[in-house]
């Protein structure tokens, strides 16, 4: 009880990393974040829990109980916790097929996320969509999408829809820096900007698009200027309070002025997906040094140890339990029954049960 009341209170400032920009006013963006015990041990606890998941998913795939694709995350944590720090979910998330990170942030369990991956009714596409395919309309994540930059228009779509109803919330639209140079990407861009969309572009840029560095593949690789008239950030993205800190920012943005283009570097340590070894294109080194300089759990950890929050058994404890947890939920999963085959005739359709047929004239059109 004497450390809880000794910490109840207690914040902590931290120096942000710089920032570079692009038609925005630097002076906007704080260079400094405060934070607590308890967010710190949050993201501390949710960070790892992706982890974990990605690793058992790792060891699942390899023994061939995860089937069809599947895009691990592991090395991007602090993207996805310190969006959600920054966030609420009455704001629309879209993102690529590298998408467990945000939909375990997005209110799925480890459990739903593993029997989707096992093909499980009790997953949150009921199964139906594997590793790439996530969706929770009730958080507003709107996936989870295969197709390569083909989710950015829709984002600008959902943006599009919260200004038409006249909400006070972002459209967050995720792509890699493989995605960057699709054709959708600059036209969905020019609607956001000529319409003032509260659309937010965001590159997650890991610096790899499959097994291709950027510079082989983009004549710019500063992805935060793609956006042309749009202003754009680029921060360090395995720093979770820089990334709190520019979502908040670009929320109350936004809402009052349109979209923004920001580009989150970061780094994933294993491949582009699980047929992708990630070291024919890259060394071990490479891995091995961003592991040591830039790690976002490891962040974390350290701003915890180096301020007396939690001792080095206290957070031992912690991770062991999300260990047991992770690894009870996958098992548990695994047990979960299949879909039954009506169920290849659900979510088809809308829940509408009359449908205008339109016809040249008004007139002669039918509604059935």
């Amino acid at each position: 009880m004497a450390c809880s009341r000794l910490f109840r209170n207690f914040t902590l400032t931290v120096k942000l990393p710089p920032v570079t920009t692009h038609k925005f006013d630097a002076t906007l963006l704080p260079t400094e974040a405060v934070t607590s015990k308890e967010e710190l041990m949050k993201y501390f606890n949710d960070m790892f829990t992706i982890r974990r998941i990605e690793i058992t998913s790792d060891a699942y795939y390899k023994n061939a109980e995860i089937r069809g694709f599947c895009h691990l995350c592991d090395g991007q944590e602090g993207i996805y916790v310190g969006m959600e720090a920054g966030v609420t979910h009455d704001d629309c998330l879209i993102t690529a097929y590298r998408d467990h990170g945000q939909a375990f942030m997005r209110g799925e369990t480890p459990h739903a996320i593993f029997a989707e991956m096992f093909g499980k009714i009790t997953g949150t596409s009921k199964g139906k969509g594997g590793s790439m395919h996530f969706y929770n309309k009730t958080t507003n994540f709107y996936g989870g999408n295969g197709i390569v930059g083909a989710q950015v228009p829709v984002g600008v779509g959902l943006a599009f829809a919260l200004k038409y109803q006249k909400k006070p919330n972002i459209s967050m639209i995720m792509y890699g820096d493989g995605a960057a140079n699709q054709g959708q990407i600059a036209e969905a861009a020019n609607i956001a900007a000529l319409w003032k969309l509260p659309a937010i572009f965001i590159c997650e840029n890991n610096k790899y698009g499959m097994g291709t560095a950027i510079e082989r593949a983009s004549a710019n690789t500063d992805f935060y200027t793609r956006g042309d008239t749009i202003p754009g950030i680029k921060i360090e993205a395995q720093n979770i309070l820089a990334v709190r800190e520019t979502m908040k920012l670009a929320k109350k943005w936004g809402v009052e002025h349109g979209p923004l283009w920001l580009e989150f570097s970061t780094y994933r340590y294993r491949g582009h997906s699980m047929s992708d070894p990630g070291v024919s294109y890259r060394n071990k080194e490479e891995i091995d040094k961003v592991r040591a300089t830039r790690d976002p759990i490891e962040y974390v950890k350290h701003l915890i140890l180096d301020n007396k929050l939690a001792s080095e058994a206290e957070i031992e404890d912690i991770q062991d339990k999300i260990k047991d947890d992770v690894n009870k939920a996958a098992a548990e999963a695994k047990k979960d029954p299949v879909p039954e085959a009506k169920e290849l005739l659900t979510d088809v359709f809308s829940h509408n049960r009359k449908y205008l047929i339109r016809n040249v004239e008004l007139k002669d059109s039918a509604l059935i």
